[in-house]
């Protein structure tokens, strides 16, 4: 002991001392408040060694200040700064499984509301942990107990432990990459980027990357939106009077297919459907499909096909536009378009945490009212998947909620179970079902989690009719993004009656196609398939005609997909493009028919640059309108600005009984329309989960997704 208090007792051992304590710390938030979903050895490696280097780091600044005085001030300073910053996020945490980010801490954002009254309440016994080191120090220094070492370290020692510090942190980002690479190229969550650098790392990347989005936007001028207006305005294409307001009044439900593409539909393997189901809406007479439908997300994958379905804009080049500017973006999007002109009630109903892609600031944003996430659902035991609750019990159990919605609704389900590695429960496979044997058990068993999915589909369908909503609502179903990635479509080919070996990029492309479909029961039975060109950027302005919105007085970059006026070249995020006739791929043209390389004449040639053009000027400026947030500017006529503070997602079962009693007789939800009887019971799924006793084993897994997502 005597040793010990010697040691502490140099400026050395004082430093030492304090980085042990956070250390210690920052380990007991990690395992006790936050849930990071380490799953592995290797991520609990990285988890229990991150802290160390950044708070090192941190630390070795008082290192520079020679005299006593000002030495132990500054690094005590540092220590309780640092110790606020992680309190702050347990308490933050708490409230809305979230972390910190500049934007929180300056109060601009939601900070007031979680950092406020209610923070007291969020407070634990536990807590004194985080402080009670702090205080001890503190006595003891006072007390003389320790004492204040006079000797000034070097300028040469003081770089020495800086550069020590660097280089932990150097090591750190290294084994981060190795388990997830792209770390922080391609944020989806920032539980991540805790869960690999550390509290202080976030913190730091995050004031980073909001300082160049503060000087990029400071920057931005009204001049800059008027060109993305000149764009948009000449782009537009007038809505088919035919199919202009078909649906007007409906309910909309979207129904989002997770990794989900356009081959699965009518493909048989061993002579059975993969999806039996969604074949026989697609063939039906109240279905409008398109078969020639691309995706066109970037790396913020999911987020990004949300992002256009939503807005009618692109992802950003790199990074999710959820993850990176969401949280601040203003955005003129469906929810709030459709509250506003038609007065739809909106929610999204999703098996996964909140934060995952940033969706429980961005929701916000968008306007949405209801965010049905996780913390609604019971996930526990076998109930969920790594990306969270299983198709089939996610609409069942999504009823209890959606019959409570005045109508019309905006409801959006986002599925999961079809999501990589495509593991499914061999409980919840059909046994009737035998799948492909191409070797490569991601390709086979993408086609046993899509049949699930269209087992999933059917179940819902059936509550649909059966509760009269079907009748009375259009159903959008839409594939997010690919399944199978390029690196696999080899094993895929001979599935797809192609060989492996003449294999090339213009296949891979043509895989970019997803479903699209509007179910319009009871408008005429003149559904067709269109062989009409498009992406998900069309989706807005094509759903807002059917609901009989005009969508000329905002700024969207896509265009009505029934409508003679629309734009057949379709811009993939890394500026590749297709047309009806021809696919450019990393300025290659091909020639669609054949998939070989296309001899254009001098006409074609001038007609692809002319498409090249559009598609490079498309991209850029929805980059600068978001990447600016350029919306700011643009107030079109009858559209009230989002207010984020308005919305709050916890309680949303009861505020939705409370808006139903409040309206008694003239309350339009499924519940008040059945004579105030739930429909739950109406629901019927053959999901063998829903027969099982709880338990937490899958709580951690589900909350943060791990890096399997490609």
């Amino acid at each position: 002991m005597k040793k010990l208090s010697k040691f502490v007792d140099t400026r050395i051992g004082f430093f030492t001392l304090l980085v042990v304590l956070f250390w210690f710390k920052t380990l007991f938030a990690y395992f006790t408040d936050f849930n990071l979903g380490a799953s592995n050895i290797f991520q609990y490696i990285i988890l229990i060694f991150n802290p160390l280097a950044t708070t090192a780091l941190i630390y070795s600044i008082a290192f520079y200040f020679k005299r006593a005085r000002f030495f132990y001030p500054v690094i005590m300073g540092l220590a309780i700064a640092n110790t606020l910053l992680l309190y702050l996020n347990v308490i933050y945490y708490r409230e809305f499984t979230d972390f910190m980010t500049i934007a929180t801490m300056t109060g601009y954002s939601k900070v007031n509301q979680g950092l406020s009254g209610s923070s007291l309440a969020l407070t634990n016994l536990h807590d004194v942990f985080y402080w009670l080191d702090i205080v001890v120090i503190v006595v003891l220094m006072l007390l003389r107990v320790i004492r204040f070492d006079r000797r000034a370290i070097g300028t040469r020692l003081a770089f020495a432990f800086t550069s020590m510090s660097l280089v932990l942190f150097g090591v750190n980002l290294s084994l981060a990459e190795m388990d997830r690479p792209q770390l922080l190229g391609r944020t989806f969550d920032r539980n991540y980027i805790v869960k690999y650098l550390g509290i202080d790392t976030f913190t730091g990347y995050d004031l980073v990357k909001s300082q160049h989005i503060h000087e990029m936007r400071q920057s931005a001028t009204k001049s800059e939106l008027d060109k993305v207006k000149e764009f948009t305005d000449k782009h537009y294409a007038k809505p088919d009077p035919q199919m202009y307001g078909i649906a007007k009044g409906r309910n909309v439900i979207i129904i989002h297919l997770e990794s989900f593409q356009q081959f699965l539909v009518d493909k048989k393997v061993n002579d059975q459907e993969v999806t039996p189901f969604l074949n026989s809406l697609y063939h039906s007479k109240d279905t409008y499909a398109f078969d020639n439908f691309f995706h066109q997300v970037g790396q913020g994958k999911t987020s990004d096909a949300e992002n256009m379905l939503e807005t009618s804009t692109f992802g950003l080049p790199q990074g999710s536009l959820f993850a990176t500017l969401g949280s601040d973006n203003t955005f003129q999007a469906a929810p709030a378009i459709l509250n506003q002109r038609a007065g739809y009630t909106s929610a999204v109903f999703h098996g996964n945490v909140a934060s995952f892609w940033n969706r429980n600031n961005v929701y916000k944003n968008l306007g949405y009212q209801y965010f049905f996430d996780a913390s609604y659902y019971d996930t526990s035991g076998d109930k969920a998947t790594g990306y969270g609750l299983k198709d089939k019990l996610l609409f069942k159990d999504s009823v209890k909620y959606l019959q409570n919605l005045q109508q019309p609704f905006y409801a959006k389900f986002i599925t999961v179970t079809n999501h990589f590695p495509y593991d499914l429960d061999d409980e919840d496979k059909d046994p009737n079902f035998q799948t492909t044997n191409t070797g490569d058990s991601n390709v086979d068993n993408y086609f046993v989690t899509a049949h699930y999915l269209d087992q999933s589909l059917a179940e819902f369908f059936n509550y649909l009719k059966k509760t009269g909503v079907y009748d009375h609502s259009i159903i959008m179903i839409y594939g997010d993004h690919y399944g199978i990635s390029n690196s696999e479509n080899p094993s895929l080919a001979s599935v797809l009656g192609k060989n492996a070996d003449n294999w090339t990029d213009f296949d891979n492309t043509q895989l970019q196609r997803v479903p699209l479909m509007f179910v319009i029961p009871n408008s005429g039975g003149h559904g067709y398939i269109s062989h009409t060109y498009g992406g998900e950027v069309d989706v807005l302005p094509t759903l807002l005609h059917l609901l009989g919105v005009s969508s000329k007085r905002y700024i969207q970059f896509g265009t009505d997909l029934f409508s003679k006026e629309h734009s057949q070249t379709v811009a993939f995020r890394n500026r590749d493009f297709i047309t009806p006739r021809f696919t450019s791929i990393n300025g290659t043209i091909y020639n669609n028919r054949t998939g070989k390389e296309a001899k254009l004449t001098k006409k074609q040639r001038q007609q692809m640059q002319r498409a090249r053009d559009l598609v490079n000027q498309e991209l850029s400026l929805s980059d600068s309108l978001n990447e600016k947030n350029l919306l700011r500017f643009y107030h079109p006529k009858g559209f009230k600005a989002v207010n984020p503070a308005d919305y709050n997602y916890s309680n949303g079962l009861k505020r939705a009984q409370r808006i139903e009693k409040k309206k008694g007789n003239k309350s339009t939800s499924i519940f008040s329309q059945n004579h105030n009887r739930s429909t739950v019971n109406d629901y019927s799924t053959d999901a063998p989960e829903q027969n099982h006793s709880s338990t937490d084993s899958n709580r951690i897994k589900i909350t943060n997704p791990d890096a399997n997502n490609k």
